[in-house]
Protein backbone atom coordinates (compact mmCIF):
# COMPACT_ATOMS: atom_id res chain seq x y z
CA UNK A 1 0.00 0.00 0.00
CA UNK A 2 1.58 3.39 -1.09
CA UNK A 3 -0.06 6.15 1.08
CA UNK A 4 0.59 10.00 0.62
CA UNK A 5 0.18 12.82 3.04
CA UNK A 6 0.26 16.26 2.08
CA UNK A 7 0.50 19.18 4.87
CA UNK A 8 0.36 23.00 4.03
CA UNK A 9 3.05 24.93 5.48
CA UNK A 10 4.37 27.77 3.24
CA UNK A 11 3.74 25.67 -0.09
CA UNK A 12 2.00 22.16 -0.53
CA UNK A 13 5.01 19.00 1.10
CA UNK A 14 4.47 15.77 -0.10
CA UNK A 15 4.99 12.77 1.92
CA UNK A 16 5.63 8.96 0.64
CA UNK A 17 5.83 6.84 2.79
CA UNK A 18 6.89 4.01 1.32
CA UNK A 19 10.39 4.34 2.11
CA UNK A 20 9.76 7.96 4.23
CA UNK A 21 11.84 9.88 1.83
CA UNK A 22 10.66 13.13 2.47
CA UNK A 23 10.45 16.56 0.56
CA UNK A 24 12.75 18.98 1.25
CA UNK A 25 15.08 17.00 3.33
CA UNK A 26 12.07 16.72 6.09
CA UNK A 27 13.36 14.70 8.90
CA UNK A 28 10.96 11.89 10.77
CA UNK A 29 11.41 10.16 14.45
CA UNK A 30 9.76 7.34 15.83
CA UNK A 31 8.12 7.73 19.04
CA UNK A 32 5.64 5.65 21.36
CA UNK A 33 2.24 6.23 21.21
CA UNK A 34 0.75 7.87 24.13
CA UNK A 35 -2.24 5.28 24.61
CA UNK A 36 0.26 2.22 24.90
CA UNK A 37 -0.24 -0.26 27.80
CA UNK A 38 3.14 -0.90 29.57
CA UNK A 39 3.36 -4.37 28.35
CA UNK A 40 4.02 -3.35 24.95
CA UNK A 41 6.44 -0.11 25.85
CA UNK A 42 8.51 -2.82 27.70
CA UNK A 43 8.10 -5.37 24.75
CA UNK A 44 8.99 -2.42 22.55
CA UNK A 45 11.91 -1.29 24.65
CA UNK A 46 13.25 -5.28 25.06
CA UNK A 47 13.06 -6.07 21.17
CA UNK A 48 14.69 -2.07 19.88
CA UNK A 49 17.40 -3.11 22.76
CA UNK A 50 18.02 -5.85 21.47
CA UNK A 51 18.76 -5.12 17.75
CA UNK A 52 20.66 -1.57 18.93
CA UNK A 53 22.85 0.46 21.61
CA UNK A 54 20.20 1.29 24.30
CA UNK A 55 23.40 2.68 26.55
CA UNK A 56 21.46 6.30 26.76
CA UNK A 57 18.89 5.05 28.71
CA UNK A 58 21.44 3.71 31.73
CA UNK A 59 21.13 5.55 34.93
CA UNK A 60 23.01 8.57 34.60
CA UNK A 61 23.70 8.87 30.82
CA UNK A 62 21.89 11.91 28.90
CA UNK A 63 18.33 9.83 27.98
CA UNK A 64 17.65 8.25 31.44
CA UNK A 65 15.28 10.83 32.63
CA UNK A 66 12.23 11.11 32.71
CA UNK A 67 12.49 7.47 34.18
CA UNK A 68 9.14 6.22 33.08
CA UNK A 69 8.15 3.40 30.34
CA UNK A 70 6.52 6.13 28.07
CA UNK A 71 10.04 8.15 27.37
CA UNK A 72 12.38 5.26 27.63
CA UNK A 73 10.07 3.27 25.11
CA UNK A 74 10.94 6.73 22.09
CA UNK A 75 13.88 6.55 22.71
CA UNK A 76 14.28 2.95 22.17
CA UNK A 77 11.83 2.92 18.97
CA UNK A 78 13.31 5.70 17.70
CA UNK A 79 17.07 4.07 17.70
CA UNK A 80 15.89 1.31 16.05
CA UNK A 81 14.05 3.30 13.83
CA UNK A 82 16.98 5.63 12.65
CA UNK A 83 19.14 2.39 12.62
CA UNK A 84 17.11 0.45 10.07
CA UNK A 85 16.56 3.61 7.71
CA UNK A 86 13.31 5.21 8.83
CA UNK A 87 11.51 3.52 7.01
CA UNK A 88 7.37 3.42 8.17
CA UNK A 89 7.51 -0.05 8.88
CA UNK A 90 10.31 0.27 11.10
CA UNK A 91 8.22 2.49 13.59
CA UNK A 92 5.09 0.08 13.63
CA UNK A 93 5.66 -1.65 17.12
CA UNK A 94 2.54 -3.95 16.89
CA UNK A 95 0.51 -0.63 16.09
CA UNK A 96 2.24 1.51 19.28
CA UNK A 97 4.01 4.06 17.63
CA UNK A 98 4.20 7.36 15.92
CA UNK A 99 6.13 9.05 13.27
CA UNK A 100 6.67 12.53 14.30
CA UNK A 101 8.37 15.49 11.91
CA UNK A 102 9.29 17.75 15.16
CA UNK A 103 12.08 16.91 16.85
CA UNK A 104 11.54 14.92 20.31
CA UNK A 105 14.84 15.89 21.87
CA UNK A 106 14.80 17.60 25.08
CA UNK A 107 17.67 18.57 27.47
CA UNK A 108 20.96 16.97 26.58
CA UNK A 109 18.60 13.82 25.37
CA UNK A 110 19.26 14.39 21.46
CA UNK A 111 17.36 12.10 19.43
CA UNK A 112 19.17 10.40 16.15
Amino acid sequence: MVLFLTALVKNSVTVYLGNLTLVNGQKTWCVAKPSSDQATLLDNINYACSQVDCSALQRGCSCFSPDNLINHASIAMNLYYQSRGRNHWNCFFGNSALIVMTDPSYGDCIYE
